[in-house]
């Protein structure tokens, strides 16, 4: 099924059984302007699930559980290092992506993998945890983002994602503009 995901409307993100409307009654994946606070991004200090096919460009990556407990904070890893332009916090980028909950490794989304077609939005236009999570990322890399449920959708019940859930996305950046 593709509808409008749970990064945001700007997207068009594909995810599995996602509800028309996300918390407080807006599009799924968008933050209410006034309240959207973007976290700091904490580069690989702390419990981050293992990533199959993670130096892969050309495969579909997959995300293992963790048994960790789950971050406070977002966080980063570069699983690739990319040579290209950076993402800000208001850039446009085209992706391809997957996520999956943290502690059970459970696919959530329809990825673009699926599709062959990747997706682009606006930063701002996401989840505040997925946003932070992409600035300073360059064009032609791969990155792993773990969204604690405070930088993601909170208590809110959003399709396949369960109130408080912790989220695991790695995110191949193909392309930004301003």
């Amino acid at each position: 099924m593709r509808v409008a995901g749970v990064l945001g409307v700007a997207a068009g993100l594909a995810v599995a059984g996602v509800a028309a409307a996300g918390p407080s009654g807006a599009a799924p994946g968008v933050a209410a302007t006034a309240a959207h606070k973007h976290p700091k991004a904490h580069h690989h200090r702390g419990p981050i699930p293992v990533v199959v096919h993670a130096k892969t460009l050309k495969v579909e990556p997959v995300i293992r559980a963790d048994k960790a407990k789950p971050p406070k904070k977002v966080l980063v890893k570069n699983l690739v290092t990319g040579t290209g332009a950076a993402a800000t916090a208001t850039s446009t980028v085209t992706v391809k992506y997957v996520g999956a909950n943290y502690k059970t490794g459970k696919d959530f989304t329809v990825a673009t993998w699926q599709s062959g077609q990747a997706t682009s939005f606006t930063l701002h236009h996401v989840v505040a945890g997925f946003s932070s999570g992409l600035v300073g990322m360059k064009t032609g890399g791969r990155r792993e983002i773990v969204i604690p449920s405070k930088y993601g959708y909170g208590k809110a019940h959003v399709g396949p994602i369960k109130p408080y859930e912790t989220l695991v996305f790695v995110v191949d950046l193909e392309a930004v503009s301003p």
